[in-house]
């Protein structure tokens, strides 16, 4: 009796799945592809869950509200505001001595890299708007809460803080190099 060649297909309907079916009460997460570590071949790809309960731009970007090159640009300036914020931080003469305790570390050149680009986004977005990219994204505030610290409480705010925090997640894009300025319409010369 001839044996029976399975297809591909069939093979892979039968590997484990390791997806979590128990999640906790009150989780908020979304499905994304990601490169599978466990993978023998490169490229190939798992779908993991996302927490999104703390993270306003990953809330976004899994909502469809913003896209790749925004969401990119929004974790770019994430990573700068982190790299740049472990720098030198001032002695506190009041603190007893301590053997052992290691010397303050100097300013690395990506801490100062990160510095100067956070210096030049916020030249570039101004100050409404390097203050708001800060509260969503490094502070996690929603548009709600943006609101209610700028003493605005309205639908028609909360819209603009929306559209706003779009364009500056625009430019950030341009700034961190994962978007490319749209070309102007071509002038009809009129001949």
């Amino acid at each position: 009796m001839a044996r029976v060649k399975r297809s591909k297909s069939d093979r892979l309907t039968k590997t484990y799945d390791r997806r979590s079916h128990d999640l906790p009460l009150n989780v908020e997460v979304a499905q994304v592809e990601v490169d599978n570590p466990l993978a023998l071949d490169p490229g190939e790809r798992i779908v993991a869950l996302r927490s999104i309960r703390h993270d306003p731009l990953g809330r976004l970007h899994s909502h469809h509200q913003i896209d790749e090159a925004q969401y990119r640009g929004g974790r770019a300036f994430q990573s700068d505001w982190e790299r740049a914020e472990r720098g030198p931080q001032a002695v506190d003469p009041t603190r007893e001595y301590v053997d052992g305790v290691p010397a303050r570390e100097a300013v690395t050149e990506s801490q100062r890299e990160a510095v100067l680009r956070l210096n030049r986004i916020e030249r570039e977005l101004g100050v409404d708007g390097a203050g708001l990219v800060r509260d969503v994204l490094v502070l996690g505030l929603t548009m709600d809460q943006i609101g209610e610290r700028r003493a605005v409480r309205s639908q028609r705010w909360r819209d603009y803080f929306a559209k706003r925090l779009h364009e500056c997640l625009d430019r950030l894009a341009l700034i961190y190099g994962f978007a490319t300025e749209a070309a102007p319409p071509p002038q009809d010369s009129g001949r």
